[in-house]
């Protein structure tokens, strides 16, 4: 019996390198310097591809933004959900953010793996539609396209 659950849960956060990023939490001191770079106003919309346990979804939604975020491992949603809970402008969809059309937002934030980035860049590039648009990465850098500012291992990506 513990042989099985040991598989399932390999399997549900294992499936996540194959699609973006391990669940890696982000320690709550760096999750202000990412919000702070992203400098979002309340009542914008944050979209976070890979929202693992909620931490970060939380302090956005308490700086009065409304989050949408994005994850595969069905536990990693139910305990966003649940930390986010108090908070109705915080939606947590369990699913492939891949394989998704994102709803508009005015930013994002991601910390996906370094192959990842090119991906990513050209899905943004394609979802602004002409738009300006923020985005911070955590630790790994878009190899295309220069970052507007940095602050430890985030980096801000404006696309104008």
């Amino acid at each position: 019996m513990l042989l099985w659950l040991f598989i399932v849960l390999a399997l549900l956060f294992g499936v996540a390198v194959l699609r973006g990023a391990p669940y890696l939490p982000t320690m709550r001191r760096d999750v202000e310097v990412a919000l702070d770079l992203l400098d979002l106003k309340p009542g914008q919309t944050m979209l976070e591809l890979g929202s693992g346990d909620g931490v970060v979804a939380k302090a956005a939604a308490k700086r009065g933004l409304k989050v949408i975020g994005y994850e595969l491992n069905p536990l990693l949603v139910l305990a966003s959900r649940f930390r986010c809970r108090k908070y109705p402008g915080v939606q947590i969809i369990w699913g492939d953010y891949w394989s998704k059309t994102w709803p508009q937002s005015d930013g994002m934030y991601v910390f996906l793996l370094d192959n990842y980035m090119s991906k990513l860049h050209a899905q943004i590039e394609g979802y602004r539609e002409g738009k300006s648009y923020r985005l911070v990465s955590h630790s790994f850098r878009i190899k295309e396209k220069k970052h507007a500012k940095s602050q430890r291992n985030f980096y801000l990506y404006l696309y104008k």
